[in-house]
């Protein structure tokens, strides 16, 4: 059995009808099974440039261009599958083709369709430019834009870019032309380029992509060379191994390249592959792939240990649902334990995971009196009505806070972050204890008043037996805590956390007591931009060191670039702070993707904007007859809302003018039907097509919101409101639309200009 690697982004091969791909997928299925077959038909060519070049008969019509290579060290074969062509235009290719490695960074490349005997700077034009556009766009404005930093040779022998591409790329005179050079370029060159034109320097994007001094070894013969080409992180964004037959299976039921695999970039795989001596930050913005590492790194660390206990949680169960899914996509055979503590990956939104982590830890009675001042507390299923309960008291105790103050949002926040956090049981304690992070300071007399609601509170709470999902989490931290000071252990080796910025300060104490301090105990994936939850935390005031222990992804791999600018314009003027109160930036987010410009539509009133809004996503679903545009899958279009009666009113008018559409709730997504849901409830989703709906001044930001926040939280308020919109905007996949009826909202000044 051979050896078998496929190449992925191959943007020279046309696209197959679905008979022709299954064809294709019974061929590689043969020609792993055993390449001799004589009905494969893998023959070479007497006039191509590379001697390893084979074509491989895919039915009458269609033939596979592949390479193989020989390992003479292991008497293994390996077949390089680059694509399917039809049968002429396939021979010609091959004969021109070649399997070569990169002599500056050492990275695999397969080069199809050479033009022979001209010198290298003519035979390889890796940027599709058909009518002569780019062209056209360079020599009328000759000016480069990377002149300034770099110099023509640097592309080509620092960084080893094709002649013809550096040439082009240097040539660019603005950044976007540079944007549609590196869009249209295979592999890592695309991704190069896109690091060009946000300002890295060339040394980091060697780093970046895993560029060694000594690229090639030359006591190697070519072959070897390839093989151990094969290894570099940049050549695995072109070039994957296919390990076993149940991969295989996978690759011939997915249907089609992308199913089978999840893309990694170089620094990505960087961050799944590293160990760390303590706990690890990975942020970056939406659409960068850190869910996708975390994936990664949970399977990775499952194969490396299969006695380990892995913890994979994030926000929420809705969440928690798609990383499992994610996951036994990735890897069908993952373990998934049913039971926190046993071997395996155990899958959970964090609130079920603090639940099981109290359930699981014996009695409480000891936790109950640090963390809450009594050990009567009981774990029974009931829960507070927190909003319900915080107005009861508010009314009913004369404690003289004054009445900005005095909500249910002010109070409940202040309870969780301070009093929890800081496991306070006396008003000695809060008088004096610490607040960093809540904008309102308090005086004495006012934390007097805090108190006493406090109180009045807990008091309420332990009347009717319920105990609130923070408290539940505050005593699983503590249980954890006194579990380890006896000696007891941990329930994890090692937690992964998704969506990390919205985690409150009693998640954080559960995750930093549910496993030891050591190699690779938490790695922690989040973006502060997309904060929409709850207020900002420091992680060293809960023992979990990052400092030194933190990077940034910046490449997105889901939304085009005009549409990754408009919804980072979103956030500009506004100062944003990481989990250590560090700043937080945008600067160098770019996409790998280009697409069209976000449409703003303009309503004269609520009607007319629903009328809009129906006609449009009509003419994606059902385009006119003689429409170039392809009708796009009902369940892929989206359009989002502010608040929830928002939601149910476009439900309504989409179903009252022919399009069935529904509502998105807890429920998965309904095949078939265009999906409407709040901003909130967008989280961690994408769409190809997305209508954010009713972005007035009203709603976005909400005024309901921000009203029933103390003026001195109010900048906090806004920032959440920003974010809100940038996850929403970030959301889509290729067209972004935004509609509003009334006076734009203010958040968009920005990205409309």
């Amino acid at each position: 059995m051979a050896n078998l690697v496929i190449a992925s982004n191959t943007k020279a091969m046309k696209k197959l009808d679905k008979g022709t791909k299954d064809k294709v997928w019974a061929f590689i299925e043969k020609l792993s099974a055993d390449h001799t077959a004589p009905g494969l038909h893998i023959e070479p060519l007497n006039a191509a440039v590379d001697p390893r070049v084979r074509t491989g008969r895919v039915d009458l019509h269609f033939r596979a261009i592949l390479f193989k290579v020989d390992d003479k060290l292991g008497d293994d074969l390996t077949f390089i599958y680059m694509g399917t062509w039809p049968h002429d235009e396939a021979n010609k290719l091959a004969e021109r083709s070649r399997l070569r490695v990169n002599p500056i960074n050492g990275v695999l490349e397969g080069i199809i369709g050479e033009l022979d005997g001209e010198d290298d700077r003519k035979k390889r034009t890796v940027v599709p430019d058909p009518r002569g556009e780019l062209d056209r766009a360079l020599k009328a404005q000759p000016k480069s834009y990377l002149a300034e930093r770099f110099s023509l040779a640097d592309l080509t022998d620092r960084l080893g870019l094709e002649p013809d591409l550096a040439e082009r790329a240097y040539n660019a005179s603005d950044e976007d032309t540079l944007l549609d050079i590196a869009a249209n370029a295979v592999g890592w060159q695309g991704s190069a380029l896109l690091d060009l034109a946000t300002g890295l320097h060339i040394d980091s994007i060697r780093e970046k992509h895993g560029f060694t001094d000594t690229p090639v070894d030359d006591t190697l013969d070519e072959d070897e060379q390839i093989l151990k080409a094969l290894e570099q992180p940049a050549s695995k964004m072109q070039f994957t191994f296919v390990e076993d037959d149940e991969e295989l299976r996978r690759v011939i039921e997915g249907g089609d390249f992308a199913a089978w695999r999840t893309f990694l970039h170089p620094e990505q795989r960087k961050y799944l592959e590293q160990n760390h001596n303590g706990a690890f930050r990975l942020s970056g913005g939406a659409g960068t792939g850190k869910t996708v590492v975390a994936i990664h790194r949970a399977k990775r660390l499952a194969q490396a240990d299969p006695t380990a206990r892995i913890v994979l949680t994030t926000y929420n169960k809705t969440l928690a649902a798609d990383l499992k899914a994610a996951l036994l996509t990735l890897d069908p055979n993952v373990v998934i334990a049913d039971r926190l503590g046993d071997p395996g990956i155990y899958v959970s939104g964090i609130d079920a995971l603090g639940n099981a982590a109290l359930n699981q830890s014996g009695d409480i009675a000891d936790a109950a009196e640090n963390v809450l001042g009594y050990r009567g507390a009981e774990l029974t299923h009931n829960r507070t009505s927190t909003d319900k309960v915080w107005r009861e008291v508010v009314q009913s105790v004369d404690s003289g806070l004054d009445s900005k103050l005095a909500t249910p949002g002010f109070l409940e926040n202040e309870y969780v972050a301070v009093v929890l956090a800081n496991k306070v049981t006396t008003l000695e304690h809060y008088a004096k204890v610490a607040r960093p992070g809540r904008g309102v300071r308090l005086s004495r007399p006012q934390r007097i008043a805090v108190w006493k609601l406090v109180e009045a509170f807990r008091r309420q709470s332990r009347m009717d037996g319920s105990l609130s999902f923070p408290e539940i989490l505050a005593l699983a931290a503590e249980q954890l805590h006194l579990r380890a000071e006896r000696a007891k252990g941990y329930f994890a080796d090692h937690v992964l956390v998704d969506e990390a910025q919205d985690l409150h300060a009693t998640h954080w104490a559960l995750l930093r007591n549910l496993v030891a301090e050591g190699p690779n105990d938490l790695f922690i994936a989040e973006d502060s931009h997309q904060r929409i939850y709850g207020q900002p935390v420091v992680l060293s005031r809960f023992g979990i060191k990052i400092v030194g222990r933190a990077r940034r992804l910046t490449l997105n791999y889901r939304t085009t670039a005009q549409n990754l600018h408009f919804a980072v314009t979103i956030l500009s003027g506004a100062e944003y702070k990481d989990l250590e109160q560090g700043e937080e930036s945008t600067a160098e987010y770019r996409s790998a993707r280009l697409g069209p410009n976000p449409q703003l539509v303009e309503c004269t009133d609520a009607a007319d904007e629903l009328d809009k809004v129906a006609d449009l996503v009509r003419s994606w679903i059902t385009p006119e007859e003689g429409s170039d545009e392809p009708a796009v899958d009902p369940s892929t279009v989206a359009v989002l809302t502010r608040g929830q009666s928002d939601r149910s009113q476009f439900v309504r008018a989409l179903g009252e003018r022919g399009i069935d559409a529904r509502a998105l709730d807890n429920n998965p997504a309904t095949p078939g039907h265009v999906q409407v849901l709040t901003m909130h409830r967008s989280k961690g989703m994408e769409f190809s097509r997305v209508i954010l709906a009713g972005i007035d001044n009203a709603h976005v930001p909400s005024t309901a919101t921000l009203r029933a926040v103390p003026e001195e939280e109010r900048d906090e308020a806004m920032l959440r409101e920003r974010s809100l919109l940038y996850v929403a905007a970030s959301r889509a996949r290729d067209a972004l639309v935004v509609t509003w009826s009334g006076e734009r909202s203010a958040l968009l000044r920005n990205s409309a200009e």
